[in-house]
């Protein structure tokens, strides 16, 4: 069966959960305010691609190709990134909402996550080197044999990331932050009182 090639084209405002959107190969083409919730986007190939505003929520993504894809203001809540395809895997987010998604053992260094809820993502075995987490909330994110070298928490918040089981080597945290790396302590960190 021979796949559709899509290029320069915007989908805006449709609703792929009941009809699904078809499989193809979709370069340079932006997806503004649609519905994908519990729909199928496996096997399908997304290239400089943009989701603006779309739900994603629960959607499948089996061997689906996001290379430098950007969302935007997206809910995409429960997604298993981890079973998309793992060539030239590139994707990008701001203000997005990704609770409970898996990037599991997925490699994709240099990612940029800016102003996303990332409750309760799993980032186990992930490569995150030199990525960027610019004002996220970090609650109940696991951090476990995930690779963080070179990676900017400075203004990201609410994360529990263990020295001893990540690689976390030229790491920058705020001095507000750290606590987050000492959470399993269970100690008490307070701002030492300045002295006239």
């Amino acid at each position: 069966m021979n796949q559709e090639y899509i290029v320069d084209k915007v989908f805006e405002g449709l609703d792929f959960s009941e009809k699904l959107l078809s499989k193809g190969d979709y370069e340079n083409c932006k997806f503004v305010s649609c519905v994908f919730t519990n729909s199928d986007l496996s096997e399908r190939i997304f290239v400089e691609c943009e989701f603006v505003n779309c739900d994603l929520s629960n959607t499948t993504v089996i061997d689906t190709a996001f290379r430098e894809v950007k969302f935007k203001g997206c809910k995409l809540m429960g997604l298993r990134f981890e079973n998309c395809n793992e060539f030239l895997f590139s994707v990008d987010f701001e203000d997005c909402r990704l609770g409970l998604s898996s990037f599991y053992k997925r490699s994709m260094p240099k990612t940029n996550f800016t102003g996303c809820n990332l409750r309760e993502v799993d980032f186990s075995e992930a490569d995150l080197n030199s990525s960027i987490f610019d004002n996220c909330d970090l609650s109940g994110a696991i951090f476990e044999k995930t690779i963080l070298k070179k990676a900017d928490l400075r203004t990201s918040f609410n994360f529990a990331i263990d020295p001893e089981v990540n690689k976390i080597a030229r790491a920058k945290f705020s001095i507000d932050s750290v606590g987050g790396l000492l959470h399993k302590y269970d100690i008490i960190i307070e701002n030492r009182m300045t002295h006239q």
